[in-house]
Protein backbone atom coordinates (compact mmCIF):
# COMPACT_ATOMS: atom_id res chain seq x y z
CA UNK A 1 0.00 0.00 0.00
CA UNK A 2 1.49 3.34 -0.82
CA UNK A 3 -1.19 5.26 1.64
CA UNK A 4 0.12 6.76 4.88
CA UNK A 5 -2.17 8.14 7.86
CA UNK A 6 -0.55 10.86 9.37
CA UNK A 7 -2.38 11.17 13.07
CA UNK A 8 -1.61 13.50 16.16
CA UNK A 9 -3.03 12.44 19.66
CA UNK A 10 -2.43 14.71 23.01
CA UNK A 11 0.02 13.98 25.39
CA UNK A 12 -0.87 11.62 28.39
CA UNK A 13 1.99 12.00 31.11
CA UNK A 14 4.80 12.14 28.63
CA UNK A 15 4.16 12.43 24.63
CA UNK A 16 5.99 8.61 24.86
CA UNK A 17 3.60 7.59 26.88
CA UNK A 18 1.33 8.51 24.00
CA UNK A 19 3.16 6.89 21.56
CA UNK A 20 3.72 3.56 23.38
CA UNK A 21 -0.32 3.59 24.01
CA UNK A 22 -1.22 3.66 20.58
CA UNK A 23 1.61 1.28 19.12
CA UNK A 24 1.11 -1.27 21.41
CA UNK A 25 -2.53 -1.70 20.37
CA UNK A 26 -2.32 -1.16 16.92
CA UNK A 27 1.23 -2.66 15.64
CA UNK A 28 1.91 -5.09 18.60
CA UNK A 29 -0.90 -6.71 19.61
CA UNK A 30 -2.90 -6.37 16.06
CA UNK A 31 -0.45 -6.39 13.41
CA UNK A 32 -2.95 -3.66 11.73
CA UNK A 33 0.25 -0.90 10.70
CA UNK A 34 3.67 -0.27 10.46
CA UNK A 35 3.58 2.82 12.56
CA UNK A 36 6.69 5.68 13.18
CA UNK A 37 7.26 8.54 15.32
CA UNK A 38 6.59 12.25 13.11
CA UNK A 39 8.84 14.75 14.18
CA UNK A 40 7.74 18.69 14.48
CA UNK A 41 9.53 21.02 15.35
CA UNK A 42 8.88 23.57 18.27
CA UNK A 43 7.09 25.55 15.72
CA UNK A 44 5.81 29.06 17.01
CA UNK A 45 1.68 29.23 17.96
CA UNK A 46 0.81 32.77 17.30
CA UNK A 47 -2.20 33.57 18.18
CA UNK A 48 -5.54 31.70 18.08
CA UNK A 49 -7.24 34.01 15.28
CA UNK A 50 -4.07 33.00 13.24
CA UNK A 51 -4.31 29.79 13.60
CA UNK A 52 -8.03 29.28 12.41
CA UNK A 53 -7.30 31.39 9.32
CA UNK A 54 -4.20 29.73 8.86
CA UNK A 55 -5.78 26.77 9.37
CA UNK A 56 -8.04 26.73 6.16
CA UNK A 57 -5.37 28.09 4.19
CA UNK A 58 -3.25 25.50 4.86
CA UNK A 59 -5.37 22.65 3.64
CA UNK A 60 -5.80 24.85 0.08
CA UNK A 61 -1.96 25.18 0.05
CA UNK A 62 -2.25 21.47 0.51
CA UNK A 63 -3.97 20.76 -2.19
CA UNK A 64 -2.20 22.89 -4.81
CA UNK A 65 1.90 21.70 -4.01
CA UNK A 66 0.24 17.83 -3.89
CA UNK A 67 -1.28 18.87 -7.68
CA UNK A 68 1.88 20.78 -8.29
CA UNK A 69 3.92 17.49 -7.24
CA UNK A 70 1.79 15.51 -9.59
CA UNK A 71 2.35 17.54 -12.93
CA UNK A 72 6.02 17.30 -12.34
CA UNK A 73 5.84 13.86 -12.17
CA UNK A 74 3.71 13.17 -14.34
CA UNK A 75 5.08 15.07 -16.76
CA UNK A 76 8.55 13.61 -15.95
CA UNK A 77 6.85 10.18 -17.08
CA UNK A 78 6.01 11.75 -20.51
CA UNK A 79 9.66 13.19 -21.05
CA UNK A 80 11.12 9.66 -20.67
CA UNK A 81 8.79 8.05 -23.12
CA UNK A 82 9.75 4.31 -23.69
CA UNK A 83 12.10 5.01 -20.63
CA UNK A 84 8.93 5.15 -18.86
CA UNK A 85 9.69 2.06 -17.03
CA UNK A 86 12.82 4.19 -15.02
CA UNK A 87 10.32 6.77 -13.49
CA UNK A 88 9.36 5.39 -10.13
CA UNK A 89 13.03 5.04 -9.74
CA UNK A 90 13.42 8.46 -10.57
CA UNK A 91 10.90 9.94 -8.50
CA UNK A 92 13.48 10.31 -5.38
CA UNK A 93 13.14 12.63 -2.34
CA UNK A 94 15.91 15.23 -0.90
CA UNK A 95 17.57 14.92 -4.52
CA UNK A 96 18.94 11.58 -3.76
CA UNK A 97 21.44 10.65 -6.37
CA UNK A 98 21.32 6.96 -6.35
CA UNK A 99 18.89 6.06 -9.02
CA UNK A 100 20.03 5.66 -13.07
CA UNK A 101 20.48 9.16 -13.21
CA UNK A 102 23.17 8.42 -15.32
CA UNK A 103 21.17 6.44 -17.37
CA UNK A 104 18.73 9.15 -19.16
CA UNK A 105 20.11 12.24 -18.63
CA UNK A 106 22.83 14.42 -19.47
CA UNK A 107 26.37 14.55 -17.53
CA UNK A 108 26.11 17.88 -16.71
CA UNK A 109 22.78 18.02 -15.04
CA UNK A 110 20.48 20.27 -14.95
CA UNK A 111 23.42 23.76 -14.39
CA UNK A 112 21.66 26.81 -14.59
CA UNK A 113 18.00 25.36 -14.08
CA UNK A 114 19.14 23.99 -11.22
CA UNK A 115 17.18 25.83 -8.26
CA UNK A 116 19.71 28.22 -6.00
CA UNK A 117 17.67 25.99 -2.79
CA UNK A 118 18.89 22.68 -2.75
CA UNK A 119 17.17 20.76 0.37
CA UNK A 120 18.93 19.69 3.21
CA UNK A 121 19.55 16.00 3.88
CA UNK A 122 17.87 14.04 6.41
CA UNK A 123 21.03 13.44 8.13
CA UNK A 124 21.11 17.08 9.11
CA UNK A 125 22.02 18.12 13.11
CA UNK A 126 18.54 19.33 14.72
CA UNK A 127 17.76 17.48 17.39
CA UNK A 128 17.60 20.57 20.07
CA UNK A 129 14.40 21.72 18.10
CA UNK A 130 12.48 18.85 18.58
CA UNK A 131 12.27 18.57 22.50
CA UNK A 132 8.50 17.82 23.40
CA UNK A 133 8.88 14.87 20.37
CA UNK A 134 11.42 11.82 21.55
CA UNK A 135 14.45 11.28 19.81
CA UNK A 136 14.31 8.98 16.77
CA UNK A 137 15.97 6.25 17.56
CA UNK A 138 13.76 5.64 21.23
CA UNK A 139 11.93 3.05 20.75
CA UNK A 140 11.08 3.27 17.23
CA UNK A 141 9.61 0.39 15.46
CA UNK A 142 10.86 0.63 12.23
CA UNK A 143 8.85 -0.96 9.11
CA UNK A 144 10.58 -3.87 6.74
CA UNK A 145 10.63 -1.24 3.35
CA UNK A 146 12.43 -2.45 0.78
CA UNK A 147 15.44 -2.05 0.05
CA UNK A 148 15.19 0.54 -2.65
CA UNK A 149 17.79 3.54 -2.01
CA UNK A 150 18.37 6.05 1.01
CA UNK A 151 15.77 8.91 -1.06
CA UNK A 152 12.89 7.18 -2.12
CA UNK A 153 9.46 8.71 -0.81
CA UNK A 154 8.05 5.93 1.65
CA UNK A 155 11.80 6.40 3.36
CA UNK A 156 11.55 10.00 3.83
CA UNK A 157 7.91 10.40 4.99
CA UNK A 158 8.96 7.99 7.38
CA UNK A 159 12.16 9.49 8.49
CA UNK A 160 11.07 12.80 8.09
CA UNK A 161 13.27 15.49 9.56
CA UNK A 162 11.81 19.19 9.29
CA UNK A 163 14.34 20.82 7.04
CA UNK A 164 15.61 23.70 8.91
CA UNK A 165 17.86 25.45 6.80
CA UNK A 166 14.69 26.17 4.02
CA UNK A 167 12.14 26.79 6.32
CA UNK A 168 13.99 28.76 9.56
CA UNK A 169 11.12 27.57 12.47
CA UNK A 170 12.15 31.08 14.17
CA UNK A 171 9.60 32.37 11.04
CA UNK A 172 5.88 32.46 12.10
CA UNK A 173 3.78 30.14 10.85
CA UNK A 174 2.03 32.07 8.29
CA UNK A 175 5.88 33.10 6.54
CA UNK A 176 7.06 29.55 6.45
CA UNK A 177 3.43 28.71 4.14
CA UNK A 178 4.37 31.88 2.13
CA UNK A 179 7.67 30.59 1.71
CA UNK A 180 6.40 27.20 0.24
CA UNK A 181 3.79 28.70 -1.73
CA UNK A 182 6.12 31.09 -3.58
CA UNK A 183 8.48 28.15 -3.88
CA UNK A 184 5.83 26.00 -5.43
CA UNK A 185 4.39 28.12 -7.62
CA UNK A 186 7.24 29.48 -9.60
CA UNK A 187 8.34 25.43 -10.12
CA UNK A 188 4.50 25.27 -11.50
CA UNK A 189 5.35 28.79 -13.78
CA UNK A 190 8.53 27.43 -14.30
CA UNK A 191 6.74 23.81 -15.45
CA UNK A 192 4.40 25.36 -17.39
CA UNK A 193 7.14 27.61 -19.79
CA UNK A 194 9.63 24.45 -20.01
CA UNK A 195 6.78 22.18 -20.65
CA UNK A 196 5.79 24.50 -23.80
CA UNK A 197 8.47 24.81 -25.51
CA UNK A 198 9.79 20.90 -25.14
CA UNK A 199 6.18 19.88 -26.41
CA UNK A 200 6.47 22.18 -29.68
CA UNK A 201 9.73 21.01 -30.49
CA UNK A 202 8.34 17.30 -29.81
CA UNK A 203 5.21 18.01 -31.61
CA UNK A 204 7.17 19.64 -35.09
CA UNK A 205 9.91 17.08 -34.77
CA UNK A 206 6.72 14.19 -34.74
CA UNK A 207 4.55 16.14 -37.38
CA UNK A 208 7.96 15.67 -39.93
CA UNK A 209 8.79 12.02 -38.88
CA UNK A 210 4.85 11.27 -39.87
CA UNK A 211 5.16 12.80 -42.91
CA UNK A 212 8.29 10.47 -43.61
CA UNK A 213 5.79 7.46 -42.68
CA UNK A 214 2.55 6.25 -42.93
CA UNK A 215 0.35 6.23 -46.49
CA UNK A 216 1.69 7.74 -49.90
CA UNK A 217 -1.27 10.04 -50.06
CA UNK A 218 -0.06 12.15 -46.97
CA UNK A 219 3.46 10.82 -46.38
CA UNK A 220 6.55 13.27 -47.51
CA UNK A 221 7.86 11.56 -50.88
CA UNK A 222 10.95 13.32 -50.47
CA UNK A 223 13.21 10.40 -49.68
CA UNK A 224 11.68 7.96 -51.84
CA UNK A 225 12.31 9.68 -54.93
CA UNK A 226 15.75 9.99 -57.24
CA UNK A 227 16.83 12.96 -59.54
CA UNK A 228 16.69 10.23 -62.64
CA UNK A 229 13.23 10.08 -61.67
CA UNK A 230 12.23 13.52 -63.12
CA UNK A 231 12.46 15.49 -66.47
CA UNK A 232 13.97 18.82 -65.03
CA UNK A 233 14.62 22.21 -66.90
CA UNK A 234 12.66 21.45 -69.77
CA UNK A 235 10.66 24.68 -71.36
CA UNK A 236 7.93 22.13 -72.24
CA UNK A 237 7.90 18.82 -70.30
CA UNK A 238 7.10 17.98 -66.80
CA UNK A 239 7.52 14.68 -64.44
CA UNK A 240 4.36 14.13 -62.06
CA UNK A 241 4.09 11.66 -59.46
CA UNK A 242 0.44 10.27 -59.08
CA UNK A 243 -0.58 7.75 -56.59
CA UNK A 244 -2.34 4.51 -57.87
CA UNK A 245 -4.75 2.05 -55.85
CA UNK A 246 -2.80 -1.44 -55.78
CA UNK A 247 -6.01 -2.84 -57.18
CA UNK A 248 -6.00 -0.49 -60.36
CA UNK A 249 -2.66 -0.88 -61.38
CA UNK A 250 -4.10 -2.81 -64.57
CA UNK A 251 -6.16 0.06 -65.16
CA UNK A 252 -3.30 2.76 -64.90
CA UNK A 253 -0.65 1.12 -67.46
CA UNK A 254 -4.33 0.91 -69.87
CA UNK A 255 -5.21 4.54 -69.83
CA UNK A 256 -2.85 6.77 -68.28
CA UNK A 257 -1.76 7.43 -71.73
CA UNK A 258 -5.25 8.48 -72.95
CA UNK A 259 -5.98 10.26 -69.72
CA UNK A 260 -5.37 13.77 -72.19
CA UNK A 261 -3.28 14.71 -75.37
CA UNK A 262 0.70 15.31 -74.69
CA UNK A 263 1.50 12.61 -72.96
CA UNK A 264 4.95 11.00 -73.00
CA UNK A 265 4.46 7.16 -74.10
CA UNK A 266 5.99 4.54 -71.93
CA UNK A 267 6.55 7.38 -69.46
CA UNK A 268 5.27 5.93 -66.48
CA UNK A 269 7.42 4.43 -63.86
CA UNK A 270 6.57 2.29 -60.62
CA UNK A 271 8.58 3.96 -57.75
CA UNK A 272 7.59 2.37 -55.21
CA UNK A 273 4.52 0.64 -53.04
CA UNK A 274 2.86 0.22 -49.73
CA UNK A 275 0.13 -2.03 -48.84
CA UNK A 276 -2.33 0.17 -50.46
CA UNK A 277 -1.29 2.09 -52.97
CA UNK A 278 1.49 2.44 -55.90
CA UNK A 279 3.69 5.46 -56.80
CA UNK A 280 3.85 6.01 -60.17
CA UNK A 281 5.85 9.12 -62.42
CA UNK A 282 4.35 10.18 -66.04
CA UNK A 283 5.58 12.98 -67.89
CA UNK A 284 3.79 15.04 -69.85
CA UNK A 285 3.68 18.64 -71.71
CA UNK A 286 3.45 21.37 -69.02
CA UNK A 287 -0.14 22.90 -70.65
CA UNK A 288 -1.96 19.86 -70.06
CA UNK A 289 -1.13 19.23 -66.36
CA UNK A 290 -4.48 20.75 -65.12
CA UNK A 291 -6.45 18.81 -67.35
CA UNK A 292 -4.62 15.58 -66.72
CA UNK A 293 -5.13 16.11 -62.74
CA UNK A 294 -8.55 16.32 -63.51
CA UNK A 295 -9.05 13.33 -65.54
CA UNK A 296 -7.09 11.19 -63.23
CA UNK A 297 -8.93 12.30 -60.37
CA UNK A 298 -12.56 10.86 -62.07
CA UNK A 299 -10.17 7.80 -62.23
CA UNK A 300 -9.48 7.78 -58.67
CA UNK A 301 -5.54 8.35 -59.77
CA UNK A 302 -4.28 10.91 -57.08
CA UNK A 303 -1.34 13.08 -58.66
CA UNK A 304 0.63 14.87 -55.58
CA UNK A 305 2.28 18.20 -55.78
CA UNK A 306 5.88 17.37 -55.51
CA UNK A 307 8.24 19.29 -57.37
CA UNK A 308 11.89 18.13 -57.46
CA UNK A 309 14.07 20.70 -56.18
CA UNK A 310 17.88 19.28 -54.40
CA UNK A 311 18.01 22.52 -52.12
CA UNK A 312 14.58 22.09 -50.80
CA UNK A 313 15.07 18.11 -50.25
CA UNK A 314 18.73 18.95 -48.57
CA UNK A 315 17.10 22.02 -46.24
CA UNK A 316 14.33 19.27 -45.13
CA UNK A 317 15.95 16.83 -44.30
CA UNK A 318 18.24 19.39 -42.26
CA UNK A 319 15.23 20.54 -40.41
CA UNK A 320 14.38 16.74 -38.97
CA UNK A 321 18.09 16.49 -37.99
CA UNK A 322 18.03 20.05 -36.54
CA UNK A 323 14.99 18.96 -33.90
CA UNK A 324 16.72 15.74 -33.30
CA UNK A 325 19.87 17.07 -31.80
CA UNK A 326 17.81 20.09 -30.38
CA UNK A 327 14.99 16.94 -28.46
CA UNK A 328 18.05 15.30 -27.25
CA UNK A 329 20.57 18.26 -26.36
CA UNK A 330 16.98 19.71 -24.00
CA UNK A 331 16.31 15.91 -22.80
CA UNK A 332 18.96 15.69 -20.38
CA UNK A 333 18.82 19.29 -18.56
CA UNK A 334 15.16 18.89 -18.42
CA UNK A 335 15.02 15.48 -16.89
CA UNK A 336 17.44 17.05 -14.14
CA UNK A 337 15.27 19.63 -14.02
CA UNK A 338 11.77 17.83 -13.30
CA UNK A 339 13.64 15.00 -11.04
CA UNK A 340 15.45 17.95 -8.56
CA UNK A 341 11.94 19.74 -8.52
CA UNK A 342 9.42 16.88 -7.90
CA UNK A 343 12.05 16.23 -4.74
CA UNK A 344 11.62 20.46 -3.88
CA UNK A 345 7.77 19.86 -4.24
CA UNK A 346 7.42 16.96 -2.54
CA UNK A 347 9.68 17.33 0.06
CA UNK A 348 7.32 20.85 0.80
CA UNK A 349 4.27 18.81 0.57
CA UNK A 350 4.91 16.95 3.45
CA UNK A 351 6.10 20.50 5.28
CA UNK A 352 2.54 21.22 4.41
CA UNK A 353 1.11 18.53 6.20
CA UNK A 354 3.41 18.84 8.97
CA UNK A 355 2.12 22.01 9.47
CA UNK A 356 -1.46 21.09 9.14
CA UNK A 357 -0.70 18.55 12.39
CA UNK A 358 0.90 20.82 14.45
CA UNK A 359 -1.85 23.95 14.03
CA UNK A 360 -4.87 21.39 14.40
CA UNK A 361 -3.51 19.69 16.91
CA UNK A 362 -2.87 23.10 19.28
CA UNK A 363 -6.74 24.29 18.22
CA UNK A 364 -7.96 20.89 19.21
CA UNK A 365 -5.97 20.30 22.18
CA UNK A 366 -4.66 23.31 23.35
CA UNK A 367 -1.81 25.07 25.08
CA UNK A 368 0.71 24.36 26.10
CA UNK A 369 1.74 22.51 22.87
CA UNK A 370 1.78 18.87 23.84
CA UNK A 371 0.75 16.02 20.91
CA UNK A 372 2.44 13.51 19.47
CA UNK A 373 2.33 12.94 15.96
CA UNK A 374 2.56 9.67 14.00
CA UNK A 375 2.57 7.72 10.67
CA UNK A 376 0.77 4.84 10.02
CA UNK A 377 1.40 2.51 7.04
CA UNK A 378 -1.83 0.24 7.36
CA UNK A 379 -1.37 -2.92 6.38
CA UNK A 380 -3.38 -4.42 3.44
CA UNK A 381 -6.75 -5.30 4.33
CA UNK A 382 -6.93 -3.59 7.85
CA UNK A 383 -7.93 0.08 7.82
CA UNK A 384 -11.22 -0.94 8.43
CA UNK A 385 -10.01 -2.74 11.45
CA UNK A 386 -7.35 0.40 11.96
CA UNK A 387 -9.99 2.92 12.08
CA UNK A 388 -12.14 1.40 14.45
CA UNK A 389 -9.50 0.79 17.23
CA UNK A 390 -8.27 4.17 16.49
CA UNK A 391 -11.54 5.75 17.13
CA UNK A 392 -12.30 3.56 20.21
CA UNK A 393 -8.30 4.23 21.77
CA UNK A 394 -9.45 8.66 21.19
CA UNK A 395 -13.18 8.18 21.68
CA UNK A 396 -12.76 10.48 24.79
CA UNK A 397 -11.59 13.25 22.66
CA UNK A 398 -14.67 13.83 20.96
CA UNK A 399 -17.86 11.96 21.32
CA UNK A 400 -19.51 12.88 19.00
CA UNK A 401 -17.25 11.54 16.41
CA UNK A 402 -16.75 8.11 17.37
CA UNK A 403 -18.14 6.71 14.73
CA UNK A 404 -16.12 8.88 12.35
CA UNK A 405 -18.16 10.71 10.08
CA UNK A 406 -20.71 10.18 12.63
CA UNK A 407 -21.79 13.60 13.69
CA UNK A 408 -25.46 14.81 13.34
CA UNK A 409 -25.98 17.58 10.50
CA UNK A 410 -26.93 19.97 13.20
CA UNK A 411 -23.50 19.71 14.78
CA UNK A 412 -21.86 22.84 15.16
CA UNK A 413 -18.82 22.05 12.99
CA UNK A 414 -17.49 25.91 13.24
CA UNK A 415 -16.39 24.63 16.80
CA UNK A 416 -14.08 23.13 15.63
CA UNK A 417 -11.39 25.23 13.37
CA UNK A 418 -9.63 23.91 10.88
CA UNK A 419 -11.93 21.24 9.48
CA UNK A 420 -11.54 21.86 5.81
CA UNK A 421 -11.22 18.36 4.63
CA UNK A 422 -14.84 18.04 4.76
CA UNK A 423 -17.15 16.71 7.61
CA UNK A 424 -17.01 13.21 6.26
CA UNK A 425 -13.25 12.78 7.41
CA UNK A 426 -13.41 14.04 10.85
CA UNK A 427 -12.14 12.09 13.55
CA UNK A 428 -11.81 12.33 17.41
CA UNK A 429 -7.85 12.64 16.34
CA UNK A 430 -6.35 15.37 13.61
CA UNK A 431 -6.05 13.05 10.52
CA UNK A 432 -4.52 13.37 7.23
CA UNK A 433 -4.09 10.98 4.48
CA UNK A 434 -0.69 10.73 2.40
CA UNK A 435 -0.55 8.94 -0.98
CA UNK A 436 3.13 8.44 -2.05
CA UNK A 437 2.01 6.48 -5.27
CA UNK A 438 3.01 9.36 -7.89
CA UNK A 439 2.63 6.95 -11.07
CA UNK A 440 -0.19 5.53 -11.19
CA UNK A 441 -2.30 7.60 -8.67
CA UNK A 442 -3.71 11.16 -10.21
CA UNK A 443 -5.10 13.97 -8.43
Amino acid sequence: MTEYWLISAPGEKTCQQTWETMNNLTSKQNSLSSNYKFHIPDLKVGTLDQLVGLSDDLGKLDTFVEQVTRKVATYLGEVLEDQRDKLHENLMANNSQTSVDGDITSPEGGGPDTPPNTPVTPSHKSTKEHHHHKRWRDSEESEPEPAICLGDLPTYITRFQWDMAKYPIKQSLRNIADIISKQVGQIDADLKTKSTIYNNLKGSLQTLEKKQTGSLLTRNLADLVKKEHFILDSEYLSTLLVIVPKSSFQEWHAVYEQLTDMIVPRSTQLITQDSEYGLFTVTLFKKVIDEFKLHSREKKFIVRDFTYNEEELAAGKNEITKLVTDKKKQFGPLVRWLKVNFSECFCAWIHVKALRVFVESVLRYGLPVNFQAILLHPNKKSTKRLRDVLNQLYAHLDSSATGGASQSSNQDSVDIPGLGFGQSDYYPYVYYKINVDMVDNKV
